[in-house]
């Protein structure tokens, strides 16, 4: 694994994930106040539709700069899914028993946070971006689920 995918998951295991679900902290995004939105939100085919585009234009993106780079695209996702895998766990397992949530939930912060990760794999090739993004409002205590309006210009995310 590269570095900085070293450093992306060092720093996601010292935040507090989930630390401010449902708080109205910010104007940049709309905040959903239940976890019965925060779920049907994410798993939205709006939602699933935005999250894959957004991986499959940034392997896009990087198939234009080296298609070498992309060819490694699956060995890569082999070695960081388990280191994944295993943070998201830990960082899942008590909101999910706590409030009995539903699969989509940790399915979406997987797929969240092994993109972000990707991102930082191949940042010397494209820089990263819808996944960075979505990790800075992990960074924030938010559930990244959703997006209202146009995109990417018109619009904002939805966090819970």
């Amino acid at each position: 694994m590269h570095s900085r995918t070293i450093a992306t998951l060092d720093e996601l295991r010292r935040i507090e994930w989930f630390s401010n679900i449902g708080v109205a902290d910010t104007k940049m995004a709309r905040v959903l106040s239940t976890w019965d939105e925060a779920i049907a939100s994410c798993a939205s085919p709006e939602w699933e539709d935005l999250c894959l585009e957004a991986a499959n234009q940034y392997r896009g993106r990087l198939a234009e700069r080296s298609p070498s780079a992309l060819a490694e695209w699956n060995e890569t996702v082999g070695r960081v899914k388990p280191q994944v895998q295993s943070l998201v766990h830990d960082k899942t397992r008590a909101v999910v028993e706590g409030k009995g949530l539903p699969r989509v939930f940790s399915d979406s912060v997987d797929w969240d946070i092994l993109h972000l990760c990707m991102e930082a794999e191949f940042a010397d090739l494209y820089p990263p971006g819808f996944y960075a993004s979505q990790g800075y409002w992990y960074a924030q205590g938010h559930f990244p689920c959703g997006w209202e309006g146009a995109f990417p210009v018109g619009g904002r995310i939805v966090v819970f």
